[in-house]
């Protein structure tokens, strides 16, 4: 659902598919001599009298996205100029003294915007174990909110969300989860009863690697009337040109996404079985330690990311990684094409605990035996 006044979208039907709604979502209405696409709005400013006055009131480019988006994950979306953006609109949901249940495995990122904050007393951040639910329940006790991974980046520990989310509405906790990894194709924490979701479009949604954008999905319409205002007051607005890419991306999300899934569980077993492999992270391994979890809470897959830990030292696992050809030695994730990196080589991972040789992958929609062939090339070029 859109949270602004534009021209009709095409109505989405409650039997529709999730697959279907990414590729009819957000489009005009299919009226005679309608477009199928909705255009691009590159305009700062619009003519007295409408809902749209100036450019941080909206956009119709946003305003398609945001239907999209809202329908895929049951509420109501707004959009940002970056994932972190977002997520700081979502800290400033947590009053003044407040204090926020936050997991260690969860995005450095977004630990980063909570630390400051609590730096400057604003609030106060409870670090848990996201892989102990008891324990993270345990941790409610007097917060205000609690922040969860549908998948947590990098170490893919998943969240029991239904169980958390139980809990910290006996308590009158907000609840808030990060379901970029999963993407509205695998899991919708709404439907769980989770009060916001945070996307970072830039990553599975939009698909390509051409764009930032930060979706904040709320069920409540107090909750997305307060995202819309602090987008307005604090400047964090997307571009036009960025929001008809990530729709556009978003059309074939189904398809890449299952393409990147297939690929990922075929090497996370292929690495599991490697010499040279110490550990994978893969929830839909039949013998990774989240795998019990992640049947009941993304029992429809669990995507295209993985890591893994190399048995040896940092400095040639990154001999590894750079010496890399179809696979890309680069940050971020989600695209169509294959990206790793090294997470330690980051301070804040070290700090959290993240294993020194652990390698982030975003499986691509390459064929499979390219990149299996151009993985155990490397690590056998530098280790053997």
């Amino acid at each position: 659902m859109s949270n602004n006044q534009y021209p009709e979208f095409v109505p989405v039907e409650s039997n529709w598919n999730p697959d279907t709604v990414t590729v009819q979502a957000g489009r005009p209405s299919k009226v005679v001599g309608a477009p199928m696409n909705t255009p691009i709005a590159l305009s700062s400013t619009y003519v007295h009298t409408t809902d749209l006055g100036y450019g941080r009131d909206g956009n119709l480019s946003w305003g398609a996205l945001e239907e999209a988006l809202g329908q895929l994950d049951g509420g109501i979306a707004t959009t940002f100029s970056s994932g972190l953006s977002a997520a700081t609109a979502i800290a400033d949901l947590i009053p003044p003294g407040g204090t926020m249940v936050v997991p260690t495995s969860a995005y450095y990122g977004v630990k980063n915007i909570f630390a400051r904050l609590e730096s400057h007393e604003r609030l106060t951040v409870r670090l848990i174990d996201g892989d102990n639910t008891d324990a993270t329940i345990a941790a409610l006790e007097g917060a205000d909110a609690v922040w969860m991974e549908s998948i947590s980046n990098p170490t893919l520990v998943v969240s029991d969300i239904p169980v958390i989310v139980k809990a910290a509405k006996k308590r009158n906790i907000l609840t808030i989860v990060d379901s970029t990894f999963a993407t509205p194709l695998r899991q919708r924490p709404l439907d769980f009863g989770a009060d916001i979701v945070l996307q970072s479009v830039t990553k599975f949604l939009g698909g390509h690697s051409d764009l930032l954008l930060g979706a904040v999905i709320c069920k409540s319409n107090p909750h997305a009337q307060f995202m819309i205002k602090h987008r307005h007051d604090f400047g964090a607005i997307p571009g036009a040109l960025d929001a008809y890419l990530a729709l556009r991306g978003l059309r074939t999300l189904a398809v890449r996404l299952d393409r990147s899934e297939s690929n990922a569980l075929e090497l996370a077993k292929r690495l599991k079985n490697h010499p040279k492999i110490k550990k994978v992270n893969y929830p839909a391994l039949p013998d990774d330690s989240q795998q019990e979890k992640a049947k009941r809470v993304l029992p429809n897959g669990c995507g295209g990311m993985l890591s893994f830990e190399i048995d040896t030292t940092p400095e040639r696992t990154d001999q590894i990684l750079e010496s890399l050809k179809v696979i890309t030695h680069a940050t971020s994730l989600g695209g169509v094409e294959s990206l790793i990196e090294r997470r330690t080589r980051y301070e804040a991972e070290r700090e959290a605990g993240v294993p020194m040789t652990l390698c982030r992958f975003s499986v691509g929609i390459e064929n499979v035996e390219d990149l299996w062939s151009d993985l155990e090339s490397a690590i056998s070029k530098v280790l053997d």
